[in-house]
């Protein structure tokens, strides 16, 4: 309905830094606007911080979303796997904290991760930030599905956000069904990071239809409640349908 509305100004070119909708989603993540910047899609930010960093080694899990190492590619980047195990149950471990040394210009980690679903958790999230840090990295921690858990305010990142090492990937495409609309931000307390990233493509990144969409969106509370109970109904039947595959 917000983006039939918002078709009479289809004519005229969109707010290019979203200042209306930045403020709102600031209000909503508690972070303050200058620390957002929405893109077309999560994957946008994700190639556009590629872009303007320019990273020359990078860490990333495996499995993991596959546009990390393809965006990576695009900038010439040497991309490093870090291998999940079937003995740990594919979750993240202290040995990812190794794995970071000197050379690694960024860490890329999906948080719970995709496709595995598993989580890591807050204290070790830290710990790797810490490391990254320490050597000059830059973390990108997506969160892009962390909204689906009923218990997400406690394990997000953002409390970390004073580092400016580190940038959380955030997104409307999954949690509120609208991947068509193409609407993602990112947070980050580096404002020259944000601006290089802003820089990186075109300038007119999120339509005034998505713009009017995501503002809609930050409404539906009563919607994402009945996502995340359908999602505690479905959870079980799924994983009892795959172990009964084998």
């Amino acid at each position: 309905e917000a983006i039939r509305e918002s078709l009479a100004e289809a004519d005229r070119y969109p707010d290019p830094l979203g200042r209306t909708l930045r403020a709102a989603r600031s209000r909503a993540e508690g972070v303050p606007p200058e620390q957002i910047l929405c893109g077309n899609g999560a994957a946008d930010r994700i190639f556009r911080l590629v872009w303007a960093a320019k990273p020359r080694r990078a860490l990333v899990t495996a499995p993991t979303f596959a546009e990390y190492a393809a965006a990576l590619d695009t900038a010439g980047c040497e991309v490093k796997r870090f291998f999940l195990g079937e003995a740990e149950d594919f979750a993240v471990t202290d040995a990812l904290v190794d794995a970071v040394d000197e050379s690694t210009d960024m860490v890329f980690l999906c948080q719970p991760n995709n496709p595995t679903g598993q989580l890591t958790p807050p204290a070790l999230v830290a710990r790797i930030l810490e490391k990254c840090t320490a050597c000059g990295a830059l973390l990108l921690l997506d969160e892009c599905f962390l909204d689906f858990l009923p218990d997400h305010a406690s394990l997000t990142a953002k409390p970390l956000l004073g580092s400016g090492n580190l940038l959380i990937l955030k997104a409307f495409t999954k949690l509120y069904g609208m991947a068509g609309v193409r609407l993602g931000y990112a947070l980050s307390a580096d404002p020259a990071l944000l601006d290089a990233m802003g820089a990186a493509g075109q300038p007119w990144g999120v339509s005034s239809l998505a713009q009017a969409a995501g503002l809609a969106a930050l409404d539906e509370s009563a919607y994402v409640d009945r996502v995340r109970a359908l999602l505690a109904q479905q959870r079980p039947r799924l994983t009892a349908g795959l172990r009964a595959l084998g």
